[in-house]
C-alpha cells in the first residue's frame, strides 16, 4: 500500500536536515550574542524600527529566544511549534533587514554578533535577505511535516512515521 507524501522516508530526512540547519543557525547566531548582550541592544537599535524603550528588552531578549528555539529543533521537541517560531523569527528578520534597505540605512545586521552601522552595509542586504529567506524555507518544510528521524517528538509522544495510508484509514474508522 502507498505511504503518505509526510511518511516517505526522504521526506521525512528532508525534515530532518532543516530542522539541523535552522536550529544549528538559530543556536548559533543567539550563542554568538548572549554573552554581550548591550551590543545587542545596540544592534535592534541601529534598525530604528522600535520604540527606543522596546529595543532593550528585544535586544536582551532575542539571543535566548533564538537559542531556545534552535535548540527545540535541533532535538525534535515540539518541532511544529519551534519550527514556525523560527520561521517567524526568520520573518522578522526579513522585515527588518528591508526597512533598513528601504530607508537608505547601512547597517550590520547584527544576526551573528556585531550590528550598527557600516560603511556599505546595503551592498549585503539580499544576501541577508536570501539567507533568512532560505532558513524560513527551512522552517516551513519542518512545520509542514514535523516527524524525522531522530526526534524527541517520536520518542515522547510515539507513533511510528512509516505509517501506511491503509492502516491509518483504519485507525481513524
Amino acid at each position: 500500500m502507498p505511504y503518505t507524501f509526510a511518511g516517505r522516508r526522504w521526506v521525512r530526512w528532508a525534515s530532518f536536515v532543516a530542522r539541523q540547519i535552522l536550529g544549528w543557525t538559530l543556536i548559533v547566531a543567539g550563542a554568538i550574542k548572549l554573552p554581550w548582550p548591550e551590543a545587542s541592544v545596540q544592534a535592534v537599535r541601529a534598525y530604528q524600527l522600535l520604540p527606543f524603550e522596546l529595543t532593550r528588552p528585544v535586544g536582551y531578549v532575542l539571543p535566548v529566544i533564538e537559542v531556545a528555539i534552535g535548540l527545540m529543533l535541533v532535538a525534535g521537541l515540539f518541532t511544529r511549534l519551534a519550527a514556525w517560531l523560527g520561521v517567524a523569527v526568520m520573518a522578522a528578520f526579513v522585515v527588518g533587514i528591508s526597512w533598513v534597505w528601504a530607508h537608505g540605512i547601512s547597517i550590520d545586521c547584527g544576526c551573528f554578533g556585531g550590528g550598527g552601522e557600516v560603511e556599505n552595509g546595503i551592498a549585503q542586504y539580499p544576501w541577508d535577505i536570501a539567507r533568512d529567506i532560505g532558513l524560513m524555507a527551512c522552517g516551513v518544510w519542518a512545520g509542514l511535516f514535523p516527524r524525522s528521524p531522530l526526534s524527541t517528538d517520536t520518542r515522547l509522544f510515539g507513533g511510528p512515521i512509516d505509517t501506511p495510508t491503509h492502516e491509518l484509514e483504519e485507525s481513524t474508522a
